[in-house]
Order: C-alpha cells, then sequence, then structure tokens
C-alpha cells in the first residue's frame, strides 16, 4: 500500500469515527432524565415566556428537525448558546482553550522529557539497582489514581505546608503589573503540573526503557560497538534513532490528553479551563456547553490520531514500501 493510499484510509476512518461520536454526542443529552430548560426558567416567568424560550433553543422542533439544525451548527463552529450564561458556547471555550493547553501542555513537555532520558539511563544500567528502582517507580507511579495524588499533594503543599495556592489560574484580585503577573501565573501552575509530571512519567520511563532493552540486543549495536564506538555514541545515535518512531507516535497519540485529560486536574484544582467547564455543563444538564465541549474535545482527539498516523507514516518508510496497512 503507498502512503497516498494509507492517507486517504486514515481520513474514511477519522470521518467515521467523527460522525459517530456526532451521532451519539447529541442523543445521549435527549435520553438524559430531567429537563434543562427548567433549572433556568424563572418561577414568576408566565407560559408565553417559557414557550418562548423553549423556541429560542429550538425543543419545540422535532427530533429529526433538531438534529439537523445541530449538524449544520456543528458544520460551521456555531455551538449555540450555554442555559446557564446564555453566551455563546464557543466563545466560552475559547476563553478557557489556552489555560487548559498552557497547564496539561507545559506537563506533558516535562513528562515526556524526564521519562525519556530516565528511560534511556535505565536501559544502560541493565540488572542495576537504579534500573530496578527506575522499574518500581515507574510501576508504582502509574498505579497510583490520577485524582487521589493530586488530593495528597494539594493536602500537604497547600493546607499543611501552605506553600502554593490551592485553587485558580491566578490571583483574586491579580496583582499589579506584568511580571507580578506572570509570576502569580507561574506560582498557580507548579503544583498542577508537577502532579502530573510524577503520575504521566513512569509510563514514558517503562517505555522508552523497553523499546532501549530490546534495540540494545539487535545486531547492528553490537557491530557498532564492535567497531570501538563509545557507550554514548552506541545509546544516542543508534539504539535510540531506532526506537524514535514509535515514540514519535506516542507523543503525538498524547496530544489529545492535552484537553480529554483536563476534566479530572482541572476539577481539583479549581483550574480555569476547558475540562471543568465541560464538567460544570454536565452537572447543570446545560446541554448546548456540554455538547460543545464533548464536541471540541472529539474532534482535537480525532485530528491530533490522525496526525501520528501521518506522522508514522512519514518517519515509518515500512508505510510506504510495505504491502498492507500495519507494514
Amino acid at each position: 500500500m503507498n502512503f497516498s493510499s494509507y492517507i486517504l484510509r486514515r481520513v474514511v476512518y477519522a470521518l467515521i469515527v467523527l460522525v459517530v461520536i456526532v451521532t451519539i454526542n447529541f442523543f445521549i443529552f435527549r435520553v438524559m432524565p430531567g429537563d434543562p430548560v427548567r433549572m433556568i426558567i424563572d418561577p414568576k416567568w408566565t407560559p408565553e415566556m417559557k414557550a418562548a424560550l423553549y423556541e429560542q433553543y429550538g425543543l419545540t422542533k422535532p427530533l429529526h428537525e433538531q438534529f439537523f439544525i445541530y449538524l449544520k451548527s456543528l458544520l460551521t463552529l456555531d455551538l449555540g448558546l450555554s442555559f446557564t450564561s446564555s453566551r455563546p458556547v464557543m466563545d466560552e471555550l475559547l476563553e478557557r482553550l489556552p489555560n487548559t493547553v498552557l497547564l496539561l501542555g507545559i506537563a506533558l513537555f516535562i513528562e515526556i522529557l524526564i521519562g525519556i532520558s530516565i528511560g534511556i539511563f535505565a536501559a544502560s544500567k541493565r540488572g542495576s539497582s537504579i534500573e530496578s528502582f527506575v522499574t518500581g517507580a515507574g510501576l508504582f507511579t502509574h498505579a497510583v489514581p490520577t485524582f487521589f495524588l493530586q488530593l495528597v499533594l494539594l493536602l500537604i503543599f497547600g493546607f499543611v505546608i501552605p506553600i502554593f495556592p490551592i485553587r485558580g489560574t491566578m490571583a483574586a484580585p491579580p496583582p499589579v503589573g506584568g511580571w507580578a503577573q506572570f509570576l502569580d501565573r507561574v506560582h498557580h501552575l507548579i503544583l498542577p503540573v508537577f502532579s502530573l509530571v510524577v503520575i504521566n512519567f513512569g509510563s514514558w520511563a517503562l517505555y522508552t526503557r523497553n523499546a532501549m532493552v530490546e534495540a540494545l540486543g539487535q545486531d547492528y549495536i553490537i557491530t557498532a560497538r564492535a567497531k570501538g564506538l563509545t557507550k554514548k555514541r552506541v545509546l544516542r545515535h543508534h539504539a535510540f534513532r531506532s526506537i524514535l518512531p514509535p515514540i514519535v507516535t506516542l507523543i503525538f497519540l498524547s496530544l489529545p490528553s492535552i484537553i480529554s485529560g483536563a476534566v479530572v486536574t482541572e476539577t481539583i484544582f479549581s483550574w480555569y479551563g476547558v475540562g471543568r467547564y465541560l464538567l460544570d455543563a454536565t452537572m447543570k444538564q446545560d446541554y448546548p456547553a456540554a455538547q460543545g465541549a464533548f464536541y471540541f474535545i472529539a474532534l482535537a482527539t480525532i485530528i491530533c490520531n490522525f496526525v501520528a498516523d501521518i506522522v508514522y507514516g512519514l518517519v515509518d518508510p515500512r508505510i510506504r514500501v510495505g504491502g498492507g496497512e500495519g507494514k
């Protein structure tokens, strides 16, 4: 299969997944119990005012008409008005998106950098106590529930030893001056970023260590050593380069977590981001807001997975010369 056919198939798969997610996203909120509009209706409103509100949100139309209106709005990125704030959902999402990308983007970069470095170092010390410690630490941190570790860190460094703020993205009221606001934002970032790095670095370290151990046993590595190359050069320029394609793929596959993995972290640290917005909208039965947030996350996930497939096809020549999809 050539590379263009590979891309075409990935585009088709992405569109199919998007259609399925969009359809489920519409119907799941229609089958949920309760009437969300009643939550924002003032008891003093007249029946005419209540009917006008239902008409405004299109809830008086047949279900199939609501579905086509919903599809049209998604194609134009018009996600409707929030029930609770009466503001455009897209505007509210775009307000929160930079905070989510900042928080989880920094955490992702640090955990990848630390995890891969530790994994390479552990593989170079195979059979030593250092390798055993890295393996054990990686398995332990990877197994600990995210919310549990974050709550413990919040309790220790937010209450017992109040070094870091316990909530928000910035102090209220914010400090005066650009430099002071920057330092305040960094101060609020440290604890949630640290918690994510501790939780996630282990999976990167273990994967890199296992891939490096397998690579170091290959014939070309033995040949490189026989030529008199230094251990550092063998590790960096031969073994690590051979495992780079799957690592690059994993990095791009991890990008959706910048948005989808934000719900727990942003809720615990009261971070003003997309994840907390999604949870609040779901709890309040704010259909337009929740649907918009789900669609936003699903679209980002599909795009990142598609980019990961393309990048993997570029870094792995077997995609272009192989005889099957996985080659």
